[in-house]
């Protein structure tokens, strides 16, 4: 019976791995996790939701270039305060246009006052002042409050990614859970349940996730769970058909025989064996709920300023594409796009690996 279900899971990863465009989709999901992980390590502007503003180099093109002076703040971090949160005090950024030396100070030209210059002692820098003095160049450009796009970018695929998969344990937490019951116990039981899940699947699904988000308050882990309430439905159905189906097979009826519980006969033995379907499901959710969440940001009820979000930063800068400067817009849009179809790939390519009928 092992060997069977190696030799299952063997011909289940071979042909996924033949499917060049499903597994090309499944290492840009990883490499966007990576992204989400190690944003702020990967990230040009280091600093807490990447929010250095610098309105005097405003929505510039890509590939823009600006010299900085740095201003040191010598406030240490822990290495895990600076993966989760970024740098809480990050250097001073100032854009210049020239500086000299005049005795013992640096003097130098603003691009905000080309006018007058400002006076910084060299006694405040521990290094020579040139290290402080670095040309930087923003490769997707800046936003409309000057800040590094690509920065905000890669931060924001930590939103993007990780609701994904807090909606999706949400939903599978709760699917499953209700599906399974429905499904093993039926009668009455499932008669209720399935009465609740008509009631929500009736609601439109963005109406009850701004219901849900105005209900539990505007923030990160509010537009989380709220996507995660609303997504439920599709898994309790799917898992319900399954457990009609499964709960008349030969090895369910020696379970009861044999006098297990109902509660490990679902668990252990039913849920097991209708695992594909569950998986191909959770793939389109994690889809779905990247797109609920970028809405939900472009409306203005996602995750709120100065947390940077794809759908937001769409939000922020959609007036640009009529005013000469699309890419604040399309950049956004493309990542959304490109990640909702990674999934989406992904999962019809776990759909046809994990059909049984074709492995015969």
């Amino acid at each position: 019976m092992r060997t069977s279900a190696n030799s299952l899971t063997k011909i289940a990863v071979q042909k996924f791995k033949q499917n060049k465009l499903g597994l090309l989709s499944f290492y840009y999901i990883l490499f966007c996790g990576c992204v989400a992980v190690f944003c702020y390590v990967l990230s040009p502007d280091s600093s807490s939701n990447a929010n250095q503003m610098h309105l005097e180099i405003h929505s510039k093109k890509p590939g823009f270039k600006a010299t900085l002076l740095h201003i040191p703040t010598n406030k240490k971090q822990s290495v895990f305060s600076f993966l989760m949160y970024g740098q809480l005090h990050p250097a001073i950024e100032i854009p210049i246009t020239n500086y000299r030396i005049e005795g013992k100070k640096l003097m130098v030209t603003t691009l905000a006052d080309q006018v007058s210059e400002t006076s910084y002692p060299l006694a405040s820098f521990d290094k020579p002042f040139e290290d402080y003095i670095q040309e930087k160049t923003y490769y997707f450009g800046t936003d409309r409050y000057g800040r590094d796009l690509l920065s905000r970018m890669l931060i924001g695929t930590r939103i993007s990614f990780f609701i994904g998969f807090i909606a999706v344990f949400i939903s599978l937490l709760i699917g499953i859970s209700m599906g399974a019951v429905a499904g093993y116990f039926g009668g009455k039981i499932d008669a209720i349940i399935m009465w609740i899940i008509n009631v929500t699947w009736s609601i439109p699904t963005l109406l009850l996730v701004i219901a849900i988000t105005l209900a539990l308050g505007k923030g990160f882990w509010q537009v989380f769970i709220a996507v995660g309430l609303t997504m439920w439905v599709e898994v309790a159905r799917v898992v319900r058909g399954q457990l009609i189906s499964a709960k008349k097979m030969q090895y369910v009826e020696a379970a009861k025989a044999l006098g297990f519980s109902n509660f490990r006969i679902i668990f252990k033995h039913i849920l097991p064996n209708i695992i594909a379907p569950i998986i191909v499901i959770s793939a389109a959710n994690f889809a779905g709920a990247i797109l609920i969440e970028s809405g939900l940001s472009f409306l203005g009820i996602g995750a709120q300023p100065p947390t940077p979000s794809w759908g937001g930063i769409i939000k922020d800068h959609f007036n640009y594409i009529i005013l000469g400067k699309p890419f604040l817009a399309i950049i956004p849009g493309l990542a959304i796009m490109s990640l909702v179809m990674a999934f989406m790939l992904t999962g019809n390519t776990l759909r046809d690996a994990l059909d049984v009928k074709n492995k015969l």
